[in-house]
């Protein structure tokens, strides 16, 4: 046993400082991003801003609407290979094949679906490799075959929290590394397990390990409001991951709920007793569930919600003088805090 003395952040520790700005408006900032993928040679420009791959937030209607933004949607691996076919030949612009990545766990089940999908439609760009604990060995393993397999996708893969296991990641064959372990609002994993990482100072930590290999990582999960997306990025995320906050639309998924003449959505973590009873057949004995169920306000078109991040964002970029997303976290001091908002009516 050991113990580690420093101390380790979340969004809720810190703001960002506002610093003399040259801008004039929001509208001159870009949130554009322009990466290239070491492994799979690959370029792509965006908003790197990801919907996440749960089966109640990245779903196809998701894709359609969050792609309009150039945003991008990790879609659930719980659909089958019929319901890809119907979905992408019903796309005229094949430009939407650039903002969907294809999520698999790691079965042989798994790897075969994948496969299918992937030979069936290889414009898609993506893969998404995600398991809870990516410190395993098999996980590692899988990564190295993907690549193998797939030497001209880029592959996203977690999820860690750590510098050392970012640079295994990239160096099995992953580009894009994501970042959180228990931070997500209907995760339960530091409640059932007791580990864990405070997000922000994970982001500071591993986006230094992984650019350092010219890598990329996601900040997956801990994000309540706008603001906590502009400290991700301020912190060094490439991509952020986002789920609650995409939760409840009409593009989402999740059986929709009225009590009371007011409407909602069921959203749960994809370890839930929820999630695992509708694709698993329940939960396993040797295991506990790790994610909770919630019911989520319906909140209407997800284009209202896009619009009130990338504002936000925009927002932060000229309270520190960044003219475009890239400069963000050049131009980002943290400061310590013990409140945030005035909350008396919240």
């Amino acid at each position: 046993m050991r113990i580690e003395n420093d101390i380790k952040l979340g969004f809720k520790d810190v703001m960002i400082r506002p610093k003399r700005s040259t801008l004039h408006s929001r509208s001159q900032v870009s949130l554009e991003r322009e990466y290239h993928f070491v492994h799979s040679n690959r370029n792509w420009k965006g908003v790197p801003i990801i919907a996440a791959n749960m089966d109640t937030v990245g779903t196809f209607a998701m894709a359609e609407a969050l792609a309009k933004d150039g945003l991008i949607t990790a879609i659930h691996k719980h659909y089958t290979t019929d319901d890809w076919k119907i979905f992408l030949h019903s796309q005229t612009d094949n430009g939407i094949f650039q903002h969907i990545a294809v999520s698999t766990g790691t079965s042989k089940n798994d790897a075969e679906k994948l496969s299918l999908i992937l030979n069936q439609h290889p414009d898609l760009q993506f893969i998404c490799i995600d398991v809870a604990n990516g410190y395993s060995e098999a996980f590692v393993d899988f990564v190295k075959r993907a690549r193998d397999k797939f030497p001209d996708k880029t592959i996203i893969a977690g999820n860690v929290v750590t510098g050392e296991m970012v640079e295994e990641l990239i160096l099995a064959g992953a580009e894009i590394i994501k970042v959180g372990i228990g931070p997500g609002s209907v995760c339960t994993t530091r409640v059932k397990t007791g580990v864990g990482y405070p997000q922000l100072s994970a982001i500071i930590e591993c986006a230094d390990a992984a650019h350092g290999l010219k890598g990329q990582i996601i900040s997956d999960g801990g994000c309540k409001i706008p603001g906590d997306v502009a400290k991700a990025f301020g912190g060094g995320a490439d991509f952020v991951m986002l789920g609650g906050m995409l939760a409840g639309h009409e593009e989402s998924g999740g059986e929709l709920i009225e009590e009371n003449g007011k409407k909602f959505r069921q959203f749960y973590g994809m370890s839930s007793a929820t999630a695992m009873d509708k694709h698993s057949g329940g939960v396993a004995e040797y295991r506990a569930s790790e994610g909770k169920t919630v019911k989520v306000p319906f909140k209407g078109p997800v284009e209202e919600t896009v619009k009130d991040i990338l504002g936000g964002l925009r927002s932060t970029c000229t309270y520190v003088g960044a003219g475009s997303l890239k400069e963000l976290s050049k131009r980002t001091t943290f400061i310590r805090v013990q409140e945030q908002e005035n909350q008396i009516f919240s």
